[in-house]
Protein backbone atom coordinates (compact mmCIF):
# COMPACT_ATOMS: atom_id res chain seq x y z
CA UNK A 1 0.00 0.00 0.00
CA UNK A 2 1.47 3.26 -1.11
CA UNK A 3 1.14 6.38 1.02
CA UNK A 4 0.98 9.55 -1.01
CA UNK A 5 2.46 12.70 0.32
CA UNK A 6 0.28 15.74 0.01
CA UNK A 7 2.21 18.25 -1.92
CA UNK A 8 1.79 21.96 -2.21
CA UNK A 9 0.26 21.51 -5.70
CA UNK A 10 -2.64 19.35 -4.46
CA UNK A 11 -3.41 21.88 -1.70
CA UNK A 12 -3.39 24.73 -4.21
CA UNK A 13 -5.69 22.81 -6.58
CA UNK A 14 -8.07 21.98 -3.75
CA UNK A 15 -8.16 25.60 -2.63
CA UNK A 16 -8.82 26.75 -6.19
CA UNK A 17 -11.62 24.18 -6.60
CA UNK A 18 -13.22 25.30 -3.31
CA UNK A 19 -13.11 28.94 -4.44
CA UNK A 20 -14.73 28.09 -7.77
CA UNK A 21 -17.47 26.12 -6.01
CA UNK A 22 -18.07 29.00 -3.59
CA UNK A 23 -18.41 31.46 -6.50
CA UNK A 24 -20.87 29.17 -8.27
CA UNK A 25 -22.88 28.86 -5.06
CA UNK A 26 -23.02 32.65 -4.70
CA UNK A 27 -24.13 33.09 -8.34
CA UNK A 28 -27.07 30.80 -7.58
CA UNK A 29 -27.97 31.87 -4.03
CA UNK A 30 -27.83 35.66 -4.47
CA UNK A 31 -30.57 35.87 -7.15
CA UNK A 32 -32.74 33.42 -5.16
CA UNK A 33 -32.38 35.57 -2.04
CA UNK A 34 -33.08 38.77 -3.99
CA UNK A 35 -36.19 37.23 -5.57
CA UNK A 36 -37.49 36.15 -2.14
CA UNK A 37 -36.93 39.69 -0.79
CA UNK A 38 -38.68 41.42 -3.70
CA UNK A 39 -41.64 39.05 -3.71
CA UNK A 40 -42.10 39.21 0.07
CA UNK A 41 -41.93 43.01 0.03
CA UNK A 42 -44.50 43.18 -2.78
CA UNK A 43 -46.88 40.77 -1.04
CA UNK A 44 -46.68 42.63 2.27
CA UNK A 45 -47.07 46.09 0.73
CA UNK A 46 -50.10 45.07 -1.34
CA UNK A 47 -52.00 43.31 1.49
CA UNK A 48 -53.06 44.15 5.04
CA UNK A 49 -53.13 40.52 6.15
CA UNK A 50 -51.09 37.62 4.83
CA UNK A 51 -52.15 34.13 5.93
CA UNK A 52 -49.96 31.20 4.90
CA UNK A 53 -49.55 27.53 5.73
CA UNK A 54 -47.02 26.84 8.45
CA UNK A 55 -45.21 24.17 6.45
CA UNK A 56 -42.34 22.29 8.07
CA UNK A 57 -39.83 22.75 5.26
CA UNK A 58 -37.09 20.84 7.10
CA UNK A 59 -39.34 17.76 7.26
CA UNK A 60 -40.43 18.12 3.64
CA UNK A 61 -36.82 18.21 2.43
CA UNK A 62 -36.30 14.71 3.84
CA UNK A 63 -38.33 13.37 0.90
CA UNK A 64 -35.59 12.73 -1.65
CA UNK A 65 -38.01 13.12 -4.57
CA UNK A 66 -38.98 16.68 -3.63
CA UNK A 67 -35.89 17.93 -1.78
CA UNK A 68 -34.23 19.67 -4.74
CA UNK A 69 -37.42 21.37 -5.88
CA UNK A 70 -38.27 22.62 -2.39
CA UNK A 71 -34.74 23.86 -1.77
CA UNK A 72 -34.60 25.61 -5.15
CA UNK A 73 -37.87 27.39 -4.48
CA UNK A 74 -36.52 28.89 -1.25
CA UNK A 75 -39.75 28.52 0.73
CA UNK A 76 -38.17 29.08 4.12
CA UNK A 77 -36.22 32.12 2.90
CA UNK A 78 -39.42 33.62 1.51
CA UNK A 79 -41.21 33.07 4.82
CA UNK A 80 -38.41 34.71 6.81
CA UNK A 81 -38.49 37.81 4.58
CA UNK A 82 -42.30 37.86 4.64
CA UNK A 83 -42.30 38.04 8.43
CA UNK A 84 -39.50 40.61 8.41
CA UNK A 85 -41.26 43.00 6.03
CA UNK A 86 -44.57 42.52 7.88
CA UNK A 87 -42.82 43.70 11.02
CA UNK A 88 -41.21 46.65 9.20
CA UNK A 89 -44.43 47.84 7.52
CA UNK A 90 -46.73 47.04 10.46
CA UNK A 91 -48.83 44.43 8.63
CA UNK A 92 -50.25 41.18 10.01
CA UNK A 93 -49.01 37.73 9.06
CA UNK A 94 -50.64 34.52 10.28
CA UNK A 95 -49.09 31.07 10.06
CA UNK A 96 -51.95 28.56 9.75
CA UNK A 97 -51.45 24.92 10.68
CA UNK A 98 -51.62 22.80 7.50
CA UNK A 99 -53.83 20.03 8.94
CA UNK A 100 -57.02 19.50 6.90
CA UNK A 101 -56.75 22.74 4.91
CA UNK A 102 -57.21 20.92 1.61
CA UNK A 103 -59.47 18.13 2.92
CA UNK A 104 -62.08 20.30 4.64
CA UNK A 105 -64.59 21.85 2.27
CA UNK A 106 -64.72 25.62 2.57
CA UNK A 107 -68.42 25.71 1.69
CA UNK A 108 -69.94 23.25 4.18
CA UNK A 109 -67.07 22.26 6.49
CA UNK A 110 -67.20 18.52 5.75
CA UNK A 111 -63.84 16.73 6.01
CA UNK A 112 -63.17 14.17 3.29
CA UNK A 113 -59.84 12.33 3.01
CA UNK A 114 -58.34 12.58 -0.48
CA UNK A 115 -55.19 11.35 -2.16
CA UNK A 116 -52.71 13.88 -3.53
CA UNK A 117 -53.56 12.84 -7.08
CA UNK A 118 -57.18 13.95 -6.60
CA UNK A 119 -57.08 17.64 -7.64
CA UNK A 120 -60.81 18.43 -7.92
CA UNK A 121 -63.65 16.99 -5.93
CA UNK A 122 -67.38 17.39 -5.43
CA UNK A 123 -68.88 17.66 -1.96
CA UNK A 124 -72.27 16.43 -0.75
CA UNK A 125 -73.45 20.05 -0.88
CA UNK A 126 -72.79 20.05 -4.68
CA UNK A 127 -69.72 22.28 -4.34
CA UNK A 128 -67.12 21.51 -7.04
CA UNK A 129 -63.77 23.12 -6.38
CA UNK A 130 -60.07 22.72 -7.11
CA UNK A 131 -58.09 21.37 -4.15
CA UNK A 132 -55.67 24.33 -4.05
CA UNK A 133 -58.44 26.91 -4.31
CA UNK A 134 -60.32 25.20 -1.48
CA UNK A 135 -57.18 25.17 0.70
CA UNK A 136 -56.60 28.86 -0.02
CA UNK A 137 -60.10 29.78 1.12
CA UNK A 138 -59.71 27.68 4.28
CA UNK A 139 -56.34 29.27 5.11
CA UNK A 140 -57.78 32.76 4.64
CA UNK A 141 -60.78 31.95 6.86
CA UNK A 142 -58.54 30.65 9.64
CA UNK A 143 -56.22 33.64 9.26
CA UNK A 144 -59.10 36.12 9.51
CA UNK A 145 -60.49 34.30 12.53
CA UNK A 146 -57.09 34.45 14.21
CA UNK A 147 -56.73 38.19 13.67
CA UNK A 148 -60.35 38.84 14.61
CA UNK A 149 -61.26 40.54 11.34
CA UNK A 150 -64.94 39.84 10.65
CA UNK A 151 -67.67 41.88 9.02
CA UNK A 152 -65.70 44.97 8.02
CA UNK A 153 -64.24 46.25 4.81
CA UNK A 154 -60.55 46.99 4.40
CA UNK A 155 -61.06 50.72 5.03
CA UNK A 156 -62.72 50.03 8.39
CA UNK A 157 -66.43 50.62 7.64
CA UNK A 158 -68.97 48.02 8.69
CA UNK A 159 -70.56 45.96 5.96
CA UNK A 160 -74.02 47.07 4.84
CA UNK A 161 -75.54 43.59 5.19
CA UNK A 162 -75.25 41.07 7.95
CA UNK A 163 -73.38 37.86 7.28
CA UNK A 164 -75.87 35.26 6.04
CA UNK A 165 -78.64 37.72 5.12
CA UNK A 166 -79.63 38.08 1.53
CA UNK A 167 -79.95 41.46 -0.18
CA UNK A 168 -83.64 40.87 -0.97
CA UNK A 169 -84.60 40.87 2.71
Amino acid sequence: MEIRKITLDTCANRKKARQQLAKAHLRISRPRLEHAKRLARYVIQSNDLVAYEDLRVSNMVKNHNLANSISDAGWYQFRVWLEYFANVFGKATVAVLPQYTSQEYSNCGAVVKKSLSNRTDQCKCECVMDRDENATINILKIGLRTVGHTGTYAWGDSSSTLVGDSLLE
